[in-house]
C-alpha cells in the first residue's frame, strides 16, 4: 500500500470523483467534450495531487500539491454551478454532492495546516 491510500482525504476525494462522473451522465451530448472534460480534469486532479504530494519528500512540496488539490476542488464545484446556470444539471444534484465537497475541503485545509506546522518546526 502506498502512503496516500491510507489517507482519508484521498479515499473520500476518490469517491467524490465517482459522484461527479455520475452527474456528468446527465449533461447534454453537446457538452460531453467541453465543460464535461474540464470538470473531469478538475475533479480527478484532487485525489491525483494528494497522491503526488504524498510521494514528495519535501514538506513544502507536499503543501504545494495539497494546495493544487484544493484549487481543483474549488474549480470543479464552480464548474458544476455553471452547469446549473446552463440548465445542464439541477441545483439539487450539486446540493447532494456539496457535503462531500465541504468535507474534502475541510480535510485538505487540515492536512495543509498540519504540514505547515511541521514545516515551522523543522530546523532552518
Amino acid at each position: 500500500m502506498f502512503s496516500f491510500e491510507s489517507l482519508e482525504v484521498w479515499q473520500v476525494s476518490k469517491k467524490l470523483v465517482v459522484s461527479v462522473y455520475d452527474t456528468l451522465k446527465e449533461f447534454p451530448s453537446i457538452e460531453r467534450y467541453a465543460l464535461c472534460d474540464q470538470i473531469r480534469r478538475s475533479i480527478v486532479s484532487v485525489p491525483s495531487n494528494i497522491a503526488e504530494g504524498s510521494g514528495r519528500t519535501s514538506v513544502k512540496e507536499k503543501i504545494h500539491f495539497i494546495e493544487i488539490a484544493y484549487g481543483s476542488l474549488m474549480e470543479c464545484y464552480c464548474q458544476l454551478l455553471i452547469a446549473v446556470d446552463l440548465n445542464y444539471i439541477s441545483i439539487s444534484n450539486v446540493n447532494k454532492m456539496k457535503p462531500e465537497f465541504e468535507y474534502v475541503s475541510k480535510m485538505l485545509i487540515g492536512l495543509r495546516a498540519s504540514f505547515k506546522k511541521k514545516l515551522n518546526t523543522l530546523p532552518s
